[in-house]
């Protein structure tokens, strides 16, 4: 089977599914993407340039499907140098999200596209508008929010199937399309991330071991949409309550997603300058961006670790705390429930809820049957539903075979 992959920054979310179709040496896998990177054993990288930047002048709701259709053009032409070269894919295996795999199907008109189903925007009942302290009554979202979806819209025109990782991704997409997509997560590696008491870790010129109280929060970046606003109001009653914590914040200082911050300033400044006469600074660690090793080893060492989102993309990080053993504090939103039974595998809290939150922390700090107790059944769910090799990855490999039945 000859299968192609696509994704602006590869692998991605692909990481584990296209060297495990490599392995099969009966499969001949290829990657199309604009970025020269290191690529999984047995997959064949060719890049595409990008010989244009958007219009300054276009009108604005159309900015986004510019962009898209630069991209998607620059894919097609790599595409079509690929057919020349005699490569003829069985099967695209696309995130539609930048627009690259638009074309393809013009170029390859036999192979099925499968589509990576990530999050399909909505003017009402996801992120947009769901924190009122960053929503401005802008009354043409709606028209700007169709226009975004407009590039998904003609992928799934012609698609033939899709996944995604939780059910609440796949609920965001058009009802008519729900039974092509597959709830399929990506995988966690839990023989890596797993729980060590014996871990110990030197961070930013600190020693820490599991005898530390150590509260964790990990953002991609530190934004509102990730809820490190929420976190950093909570901060100074968590402090106050709990002496001996150390906070460790990871996260770099760009946006990942939502709005950008005032001019002049960081999300992540702007918060902490919020609170910082109410904290004790030297207990409260910005460690910027981990090398993954770092961070496996940080998780291992939480005494506890939180997690807020909007309603939006479930993090993998969420996932890897829970593989790592991890007591968990988490906003009670829609992608979260999915994993987080309340008392059972964490406590959720409401998004908005600093007090509470608070008080969830410094319960779970107060109570080492009770973080135990939920660290070990957090795990367990992961081992059950969510491990890369023995549930994950093989429900990918045989959704792949069943896109040709």
């Amino acid at each position: 089977m000859n299968v192609l992959f696509i994704h602006q920054n590869f692998p991605a979310q692909f990481v584990h599914l296209a060297p495990a179709l490599a392995a099969d040496p009966k499969n001949d896998i290829r990657a199309l993407t604009p970025s020269n990177r290191p690529c999984p054993a047995g997959v064949k990288l060719h890049t595409y340039n990008i010989k244009r930047s958007s219009s300054k002048d276009i009108h604005p709701w159309l900015t986004d499907m510019e962009t898209k259709t630069i991209r998607a053009e620059a894919a097609f032409w790599g595409a079509m140098q690929l057919k020349k070269e005699g490569f003829m894919p069985d099967l695209i295996i696309a995130h539609p999200g930048w627009g690259e795999s638009l074309f393809l199907k013009d170029v390859w008109p036999h192979a099925k596209l499968a589509l990576y189903c990530e999050f399909y925007y909505q003017a009402v009942g996801g992120d947009v508008g769901f924190d009122p302290e960053f929503s401005t009554p802008e009354l043409d979202m709606a028209c700007r929010l169709k226009l975004k979806n407009a590039n998904f819209d003609l992928h799934l025109l012609q698609a033939d199937a899709g996944i995604s990782p939780t059910h609440y991704q796949r609920s965001t997409f058009p009802k008519h399309f729900q039974d092509k997509i597959s709830v399929i997560h990506d995988g966690i590696d839990t023989s890596r991330i797993k729980p060590d008491p014996h871990v110990t870790m030197r961070l930013n010129g600190m020693e820490l071991t599991k005898n530390d109280e150590i509260i964790t929060f990990v953002n991609r970046n530190l934004e509102p949409m990730r809820g490190y606003h929420v976190f950093m109001r909570a901060l100074p009653k968590i402090l106050k309550e709990n002496p001996k914590a150390r906070v460790i914040i990871v996260g770099g200082d760009d946006v990942s997603y939502g709005s950008k911050p005032p001019e002049g300033t960081t999300w992540k400044q702007l918060f902490l300058n919020e609170v910082c006469d109410q904290l004790d600074l030297s207990r409260v660690h910005f460690v910027g961006r981990l090398p993954y090793p770092d961070f496996i080893q940080l998780l291992q060492l939480s005494t506890l670790h939180v997690y807020l989102t909007y309603p939006f993309v479930l993090s993998w990080s969420l996932l890897e705390a829970m593989s790592a053993g991890c007591a968990i504090v988490a906003s009670d939103t829609a992608p979260v429930r999915e994993v987080i039974k309340h008392n059972e595998t964490g406590l959720l809290v409401d998004f908005f809820d600093v007090k509470a939150i608070a008080e969830q922390v410094d319960f779970l700090l107060k109570s080492q049957v009770e973080r135990q107790r939920l660290g070990e059944m957090a795990r367990e769910l992961i081992l059950q539903q969510y491990d890369l090799e023995r549930v994950c990855l093989l429900k990918q490999k045989l959704w792949v075979e069943n896109i040709f039945n």
